[in-house]
């Protein structure tokens, strides 16, 4: 007997957001910050992440403005790169992922650093009022957040700062929330990803459900 199962695809999307809606309290975000939230929870398919978000304030308000006016995206990874919906950029902003730029080898080698870290030098000239999403490495925000100690390298308009993992990720996602170099976006601990970085990105960019 073959399967039954919901087929429209609007259908699936307003129940699963009526879901989360249902099934968490997100009284404490912000009208700029709760589509955001949702749309990181359905990446995650867990509605407990509500309580390791983190924004710092304002975040949200200028991550959509500075997107609106044709903000570049840097993505550490082509998982976050390829996920972002292009459709939803209204503004046809940039997408630059640097990871397999061909000087990115020896410059890690140089740098003593691995690639993901490496391949930010090369976002120096696209870095001033970017949106960044780093939702892979935390060798990324580690090095992003040493990179902007300098007070001459160009500042993002946004950080969304979601690696994951077992070493360094949850200590690079802290270093973020306590530094604050740019209004910020975290998961806190190891917990985050590409799907839950691009959901960010999606939502941010525009509020359609």
């Amino acid at each position: 007997m073959p399967h039954v199962y919901e087929t429209d695809g609007a259908a699936i999307y307003r129940q699963s957001f009526a879901t989360i809606r249902a099934e968490t309290n997100l009284e404490r975000f912000s009208a700029d910050e709760e589509p955001v939230v949702v749309r990181m929870i359905h990446a995650a398919g867990m509605v407990s992440l509500e309580s390791c978000i983190r924004f710092t304030p304002g975040m949200a308000r200028i991550a959509r403005a500075a997107l609106q006016n044709a903000a570049p995206i840097l993505c550490d990874a082509r998982m976050v790169s390829e996920g972002i919906t292009r459709a939803r950029l209204s503004a046809g902003n940039a997408i630059i992922c640097t990871l397999d730029d061909p000087a990115v080898p020896a410059l890690a080698q140089s740098m003593r650093n691995t690639r993901s870290a490496a391949a930010l030098e090369l976002w120096r000239p696209h870095l001033d009022g970017a949106i960044v999403a780093i939702g892979n490495a935390p060798t990324a925000l580690f090095h992003l957040l040493n990179m902007l100690e300098d007070r001459n390298c160009p500042r993002p308009a946004a950080i969304i700062g979601c690696p994951v993992g077992f070493v360094g990720a949850a200590e690079a996602k802290a270093a973020l929330m306590a530094d604050r170099p740019a209004p910020a976006l975290t998961v806190e601990g190891r917990l985050g990803g590409s799907a839950i970085t691009v959901a960010a990105v999606n939502a941010l960019a525009s509020r359609s459900e």
